[in-house]
């Protein structure tokens, strides 16, 4: 792969991963417009390696919630979440089992409608008119600390539609926070936290991929998009959650909207 088309692979993946606008549909898109990486093999690898990038992002961002559930490991072992890292570890696994599952299932399966632009626009469209519906709802005073197991398992079972590119993970997460009553902030928090598992899974599929390739160029890539990626990462988490102390998530919703309806346009005319 050329060098231009993965230094915008990697920044469109650090900037996109963490904010509700789909980092996959996003990639997909630079994927056409360039031509190549058509196969969900040679796809997988450096879209993941991107991943992988914006995971030491995330990690780094919430280095203090890290090490709480480093430090309530034993205690999540042992069945006692009176520890707070212990109860967060908890509540990140049950709402991380929907999507592990649909995971293997879509890794399995390798459906091809996944990758159309007419399925991206359509969600792309659909999930930012639901942000926004979401967002308008007040929030209930809930936090991450009074956070019940049924409503990390129904912010788990959204986050089972981000498979279907356009959707956007954090997106429709923070979504499914904002509905249940989650202030922005804590509904971004927790979205985030989740990333680290999907992203942690996502990577070694991908490691996977990339050593059964044997593919040295390709790896050296994939090194590069991961130091870019971890770049624009953590930069876009600073920036978003900055934003969200004092501002909506109206702003994401209207690009969402705008470019959901300029790529239906464009695909119903042959534009493109």
């Amino acid at each position: 792969m050329t060098v231009l088309p993965l230094i915008i692979l990697a920044l469109v993946q650090g900037i996109t991963e963490f904010l509700p606008i789909s980092s996959s549909g996003h990639l997909i898109l630079v994927h056409r417009i360039f031509g190549d990486i058509e196969s969900w093999e040679n796809r997988l690898v450096l879209d993941v390696a991107v991943h992988v990038g914006t995971l030491f992002s995330v990690l780094i961002y919430f280095r203090k919630d890290v090490i709480a559930m480093l430090c309530g490991l034993i205690n999540t072992l042992r069945g006692n979440f009176t520890h707070r890292g212990a109860r967060l570890n908890l509540h990140l696994i049950i709402a991380s089992l929907p999507i592990i599952i649909a995971g293997l299932i879509v890794q399995i399966l390798q459906p091809g409608w996944l990758l159309l632009l007419n399925v991206i626009a359509l969600t792309t469209l659909i999930f930012g008119i639901l942000l926004w519906i979401a967002d308008r709802k007040p929030a209930e005073g809930k936090t991450l600390e009074n956070l019940n197991f049924k409503d990390a398992f129904l912010i788990g079972c959204a986050q089972t539609l981000a498979l279907i590119p356009g959707t956007s993970r954090s997106g429709i997460t923070m979504t499914a926070a904002r509905f249940l009553g989650y202030s922005r902030t804590e509904s971004a928090h927790f979205s985030l936290l989740l990333a680290i598992i999907a992203i942690t899974g996502a990577g070694t599929l991908a490691s996977l991929e990339l050593y059964q390739s044997g593919d040295i160029t390709l790896g050296l890539d994939a090194l590069l998009a991961t130091i870019l990626a971890f770049i624009a990462g953590w930069a876009s988490i600073v920036l978003m959650m900055k934003w969200l102390e004092r501002a909506s998530f109206t702003i994401f919703a209207i690009y969402r909207i705008i470019l959901g309806a300029v790529l239906l346009i464009i695909l119903n005319t042959g534009i493109f």
